[in-house]
């Protein structure tokens, strides 16, 4: 397929300048160029890309984008920042940054101006940007992959799941995985049958991250086989309202001692405890983990690489077969950080000029399906399509890297486009979506009865008014947040050591003994209060 340049036709007619150094205006058109920062990895795309220029064109600016580098700390990058007081345009820190910006003046009131962008005003409700309206009234950033538009049509599960190769599904005749004892019997007799891969390399059973970076695999799974959804602090009581503790309930020692038996049994990789994120990731990237909990977007770049047969399926598993799991919601709505102009912006509304015509339909299909009989076809009836050359193309890294300008961290919706036919992006194309697949995951779509891995999982019901609590932080230096803080240490430091014990009943014990020492209360009730903040800000509006 040949594809159509648009970079001539765009530079014959655009100069580029700086947005904050304007210069001479010619006769030219005047693009405003802004820059950026993410708190977040993320792919650069060329200075010449093609959609970038295009909209552009459009919009009369563009924006480039700098991403956390592999070896940065985030916490030392925001730090130099605060130090040195010079910023770029647009920020997204994460949520611990977010609210010390906010609190050295470093974001501009985006509320003081919105009235004359509706795209930025209408993209949350009322109710919801109350939620992160500061102690001052205003608001300081917006959040970011947290706005449905129409409906969710996530073909993709991003989050947290029970993961499997679709190998061993296919092995064991697509069988139906509901309980923790189904997902490591399925694990442990594969491994019986088939201990190396082809060149003799034994295959890891079962894969746990669990780091100073990333904890929530090892943690959190209680909350899910108990049937919550992702509040990932606590599991929140639909009747009282209440926010509960769940380190401690039948179900965490359930899990705990599950892991300790198939730990013992070698199932589980006896290096997982040592592992950094990188290194964790890299044993992902060989092929040889069948499984693990982990959530999609944590651990997806470094698997896409990977054969079809080692697709990684989710599975919603839970305690026991009368409980229905929950590990699909609709987009939650992160109310602890987002994408700022900071004071060093001079040019505060051309940049929010920019972030309203970025949310325009127009450049949103821009966006996420790209130019119109190049990247995609529109049949009678308006549904858009891609052809099997257009699909490969679209997922080629170097296409996307030339040609294909997402601004990912800037504010899009999920959920349906607004001509309220197509969804917002190719992959969330029911048909196109599974068109797009391999053979061996079609078979297994097909085995089950699904097009979509999100249809393997449950069928998302609205969020309640206060989900996701993890988006909440205590007040720093509060008692809540010391005791946070403590429930951490003590897990970091207790639950690897409970999954590896020879006496697990022993080791519970210790853990629980010590646990009980601390106040947990004390998060757990500021926590309930949030809950009803939240609600009664629903509520409100």
């Amino acid at each position: 397929m040949k594809i159509k340049k648009i970079s001539a036709f765009v530079l014959s007619g655009m100069m580029l300048f700086s947005a904050t150094n304007c210069g001479k205006k010619e006769n030219k058109k005047e693009i405003r160029v802004y820059t950026s920062f993410f708190g977040a990895r993320g792919n650069e795309i060329s200075s010449d890309n093609e959609i970038q220029q295009l909209i552009a064109e459009k919009t009369g600016a563009m924006c480039k984008e700098t991403w956390l580098k592999e070896q940065e700390d985030m916490s030392v990058v925001f730090s130099d920042m605060m130090i040195s007081n010079k910023y770029p345009d647009f920020l997204v820190p994460d949520s611990e940054n977010c609210r010390k910006l906010i609190n050295a003046d470093v974001f501009i009131p985006i509320d003081n101006y919105w009235d004359n962008y509706p795209n930025i005003k209408n993209f949350y409700s009322e109710s919801q940007w109350n939620r992160i309206r500061s102690d001052d009234g205003h608001i300081y950033f917006i959040p970011l992959f947290s706005s449905c538009y129409g409906h969710d049509t996530s073909t993709n599960h991003n989050d947290e799941a029970f993961w499997i190769q679709v190998r061993v599904l296919e092995w064991a005749g697509y069988p139906k995985i509901k309980t923790l004892d189904q997902y490591f019997d399925l694990i442990e007799d594969y491994l019986e049958a088939n201990p190396t891969s082809e060149d003799g390399t034994p295959y890891i059973g079962y894969e746990i991250l669990a780091n100073e970076s990333y904890f929530f695999s090892l943690d959190n799974p209680p909350m899910f086989l108990d049937g919550y959804p992702n509040d990932g602090s606590c599991i929140v009581d639909t009747e009282t309202l209440e926010a509960k503790d769940y380190n401690l309930s039948p179900t965490a020692e359930k899990w705990f001692k599950k892991l300790n038996e198939e730990y013992n049994k070698g199932i589980i990789d006896p290096e997982c405890f040592v592992l950094t994120s990188d290194q964790y990731y890299e044993k992902l990237a060989t092929g040889n983990v069948l499984g693990m909990v982990d959530q999609n977007w944590n651990f997806n770049n470094s698997v896409c690489d990977l054969p079809p047969e080692c697709t990684y399926i989710p599975l919603s598993v839970t305690a026991d077969e009368s409980i229905q799991g929950q590990y699909h919601s609709i987009t939650a709505f992160n109310d602890s950080t987002g994408l700022g102009i900071t004071k060093s912006c001079n040019d505060i509304e051309g940049a929010l000029q920019f972030l309203n015509d970025l949310l325009s339909p127009e450049i949103l299909t821009l966006r996420f399906w790209g130019i119109k009989d190049v990247d995609y076809n529109v049949n009678e009836d308006g549904v858009f399509y891609q052809t099997e050359e257009q699909a490969k193309h679209w997922r080629d890294k170097e296409y996307a890297k030339n040609h294909i300008c997402l601004y990912n961290y800037f504010p899009y919706y999920f959920g349906m486009s607004q001509d309220n036919i197509n969804a917002y992006c190719p992959s969330c194309q029911r048909d196109e979506f599974y068109k797009n697949r391999s053979d061996d995951v079609k078979r297994c779509f097909d085995a089950y009865g699904v097009k979509t891995y999100v249809e393997l999982l449950n069928e998302a019901t609205d969020n309640s008014p206060w989900y996701p609590m993890w988006s909440y932080s205590p007040v720093e230096n509060s008692e809540s947040d010391k005791v946070l803080k403590q429930i951490n240490e003590l897990k970091h430091q207790y639950l690897p050591k409970i999954v590896m014990s020879e006496n697990f009943d022993n080791s519970w014990k210790d853990y629980v003994d010590a646990y009980g020492k601390i106040n947990s209360q004390v998060y757990f009730d500021d926590l309930t209060k949030e809950v009803h903040r939240r609600k009664a800000l629903t509520e409100q509006s």
